[in-house]
């Protein structure tokens, strides 16, 4: 689900992505006695699709132009190594979004998925042009949000999936609720303590997408009816994304009467 956040188009560089054993860092140390700046945005991030029954990470790196980006997890483990070149590396890089492949839970258990990732500190090191140390430290948590739930279009409870029989046929205007998420996933990831950041919501037919953030306070949308009389099935997303950054989300689709 790579809507979320604007992907650079990662041209002109190499990308090594695994989860080999550490490997001497040709970003590391510092430049003339000179402290490392940080990055703007360093995050790290499950999201989890309780609908299709899938898990994927994310990452998302933003900041001064960069040359070369490293992210090592717990036990200095190299989760991914950028070395851009040629014109790139003139040019420099500031921002970098990537998403992985998302197997289905029977090919992909969330046991062993987490075991490929584990929640911890995860070291995101990066060399200047000007050959300065660029850090942050990303925090990644195995704590997820619950699936919202009681979620309605117009009233009438919304389907359990797009494929599901007796899409709910409503008028407009059309809106979407959903009870607030205060729990933490019964099933997936660990137990723990959970606040919401914001919630997330996508409406969308053939090349028509409403997206938007909504505080955590609103679980409820009206959508413009300048979008739903534009077609006659709509498919739609909530994200319950929480202070850590994780995302929980449910699909379902509507038709329009």
């Amino acid at each position: 689900m790579s809507r979320r956040v604007s992907a650079l188009r990662m041209l002109g560089f190499v990308a090594a992505a695994g989860m080999a054993g550490a490997m001497s860092s040709p970003v590391a140390g510092k430049q003339g006695g000179q402290q490392p700046v940080k990055f703007s945005e360093a995050e790290l991030f499950f999201e989890l699709n309780d609908t299709d029954g899938d898990l994927g990470i994310h990452g998302s790196v933003d900041g001064e132009p960069w040359t070369d980006l490293e992210i090592a997890g717990p036990g200095e483990r190299m989760l991914l190594s950028v070395f851009s070149s040629g014109r790139l590396r003139t040019q420099g890089m500031t921002q970098l979004f990537f998403e992985s492949a998302e197997p289905s839970f029977e090919d992909l258990s969330p046991e062993r998925f987490f075991l490929r990732f584990p929640e911890g500190r995860y070291e995101i090191e990066g060399r200047l042009q000007n050959g300065r140390e660029i850090r942050s430290v990303a925090l990644l948590s195995h704590v997820l949000a619950a699936p919202p739930e009681n979620v309605t279009v117009s009233g009438v409870p919304a389907a359990e999936g797009c494929d599901a029989p007796n899409l709910p046929i409503v008028p407009a205007p059309v809106t979407i609720a959903w009870d607030p998420v205060s729990k933490s996933h019964p099933e997936v990831g660990k137990q723990g303590n959970v606040k919401i950041r914001l919630y997330q919501l996508f409406v969308e037919r053939e090349g028509i997408k409403l997206s938007l953030d909504l505080p955590a306070n609103v679980t409820a949308f009206e959508v413009p009816p300048g979008v739903t009389r534009m077609g006659d099935q709509f498919k739609f997303e909530i994200i319950a994304r929480t202070v850590t950054g994780n995302n929980t989300a449910v699909e379902s689709c509507f038709i329009m009467q």
